[in-house]
């Protein structure tokens, strides 16, 4: 039950949102034809019924009329088979193309308001700092809502289908079966006991079975997630590792996420053939079954051959109904797994953006930055900088040196208000834009011109403000290949992605510049001219920067530093 209850809230804000009547009436539409599939369903018991006492009295005209036309009986007019047929995979057809639809829409509804939920209010950020309860977002997004809304969907308007059929034909197997005597006492349709019998013994040796599967299941899933995001991590690293030779560690490191997944799966392959053993037995002997327990009265004169075989349909579909939960255990395992992965997400991302603290972003009333009472702590509490405090003025250079670890790219985070821990103010004059380069520069899927213009929309963007931020940032030759797509990170090396940042600065012509060692990948000589080129094209621009080459102090008019906690002037 708790699973069910997890299960209807991740799915109830579709249902009840903006695209609930479509949703709704494609649902209506779905069950509609299912509901008609089980209804043909019963017809053709009907007519194998028919088709098989025609086979039995040698009946040919009956034989050809049920095949191709119809025949008129006692009972009324019973369809042939080819018009029973075209409509059946009419309703099939659109049966399974309407439900795909609302499939996708119901997808694509809840990927848009989980990337919305993940990414506002920097709850992705955070998740990645804490790892707070949840693993391989990509996965959960990608994936995982893919599988629940799928599985969600084929597992409802099966056990919907299977409660109709169970009812639909219990009447039909309860006519057909007959009072059974047992002991003196006579018991009325007794192929229908029979069939729940079957059914409920069936399900629980099933769950007896079965259950280790729900927990195999979750673990697989984020095992399989885990070699994924390895091997991820290998290909945006590929240089990295061939530049230290590391592809034996590599290697052994990916092997031993690879024996965590296949061991998990061997396991699953053990449980899943104990729980197949069962269910392949239970099915074929459910396949004479039936037979058997009513050929006594085949036998005996009592029925004829079409009674036989639509009374070993109508067990069958009661049976099947019924033994809906032995069919899918294997299914439901997973879809629980699912339920459990996405639900921890949603509570992960939820708790990110609930949580409270950190420098808090304003709107101050002059024209400077001011930082006041800053204090900085790592995830696991520790104090990394206190009380730190700060005044930029416009057109201003401020440099900002320190010990590695001391907490500087840490403190250009908190000016960003993306640092979750701590507290302080950080005032940003209203309307100011500030703009961070760090030392990696990101660089976004798509054009090189994306790459340019990010964060500002490159359709906004003129072609020629783009060419001439390439060419004064001294990248020339990229500026014929500005709609080419590829991978900028692994094309561009380190030192032309730090220029190519610069170039959106030029673009962006922010009132606030934060540079993190955005200039180290560059010979001194390069680095003088970005420098000098901030002063002559953003000359009005406050520029605070994280270096540790002493030559980039004569591009600043002040300096700080950081050291034991404290940031302070520097003096000397």
């Amino acid at each position: 039950m708790a699973a069910l209850r997890e299960a209807w809230r991740l799915a109830a804000p579709y249902w009840r949102g903006e695209d609930r009547a479509r949703a709704w009436f494609l649902l209506a539409a779905v069950v509609a034809l299912n509901l008609s599939l089980v209804a043909m369903s019963v017809l053709l018991s009907y007519w194998n019924r028919e088709f098989f006492n025609a086979l039995q009295a040698r009946d040919e005209a009956a034989f050809w009329a049920l095949l191709l036309t119809w025949r008129a009986g006692d009972d009324g007019v019973m369809p042939g088979f080819v018009g029973i047929a075209v409509i059946y995979i009419l309703i099939a057809v659109y049966q399974l193309y309407l439900r795909q639809a609302l499939q996708i829409r119901w997808r694509s509804w809840v990927t848009e308001r989980q990337l919305a939920a993940w990414l506002a209010q920097r709850a992705y950020y955070r998740i990645a700092l804490t790892n707070a309860g949840t693993d391989n977002p990509d996965q959960r997004i990608a994936e995982d809502i893919r599988l629940f809304v799928d599985d969600t969907l084929t597992l409802g308007l099966g056990l919907m289908r299977s409660v109709v059929s169970l009812f639909s034909f219990i009447f039909v197997l309860w006519a057909l079966s007959g009072p059974l005597e047992v002991l003196g006492i006579s018991i009325p349709g007794y192929m229908v006991w029979v069939a729940l019998v079957y059914a409920v013994l069936g399900t629980w040796a099933a769950h007896l079975i079965g259950r280790k599967l729900t927990g195999l299941n979750f673990f697989q899933q984020k095992a399989e997630a885990d070699f994924r995001f390895a091997l991820m991590r290998l290909r945006e690293n590929a240089e990295g590792v061939a530049l230290h030779g590391g592809e034996a560690e590599e290697k052994a490191s990916l092997s031993a996420r690879f024996q965590v997944l296949m061991q998990n799966w061997w396991a699953i392959m053990v449980a899943t053939k104990q729980l197949t053993f069962f269910t392949a037995g239970y099915t074929q002997v459910a396949m004479v079954f039936p037979i058997i327990v009513a050929s006594p009265g085949f036998f005996a004169g009592r029925t004829q051959l079409g009674e036989l075989t639509q009374t070993a349909g109508a067990f069958g579909e009661v049976q099947g109904a019924l033994s809906w939960f032995v069919d899918n255990y294997a299914r439901l395992t997973e879809w629980r797994a699912t339920v459990e992965r996405l639900t921890g997400f949603t509570a992960a991302v939820a708790a990110a953006r609930a949580a409270t603290g950190g420098v808090q972003l304003a709107e101050g009333a002059g024209s400077a930055l001011v930082v006041t009472g800053v204090t900085l702590r790592l995830p696991d509490g520790r104090v990394l900088m206190e009380d730190a405090a700060l005044r930029l003025e416009p057109g201003e250079a401020v440099l900002i040196s320190g010990a590695s670890g001391s907490g500087k790219s840490t403190f250009f985070r908190a000016l960003a208000g993306i640092w979750p821990f701590g507290q302080g103010r950080v005032a940003l004059p209203m309307g100011a834009r500030a703009l961070f380069l760090p030392q990696r520069p990101y660089l976004p899927l798509g054009s090189l011109r994306r790459a340019v213009c990010y964060p500002l929309d490159a359709a906004t963007v003129p072609d020629s403000d783009v060419r001439a931020a390439l060419e004064a940032v001294g990248l020339p030759r990229l500026i014929e290949r500005l709609d080419e797509e590829d991978s900028w990170d692994r094309r561009l090396s380190g030192g032309e992605q730090q220029r190519l940042s610069f170039a959106r600065a030029l673009l962006v012509k922010p009132e606030f510049l934060f540079l993190d060692e955005a200039t180290a990948g560059l010979d001194p000589a390069g680095e003088a001219g970005l420098y000098a080129l901030l002063a002559t094209h953003l000359a009005g621009t406050a520029v605070l920067s994280i270096a540790h080459r002493p030559a980039v102090a004569a591009f600043h008019a002040r300096q700080l530093r950081v050291a034991e906690g404290r940031l302070s002037e520097k003096t000397g």
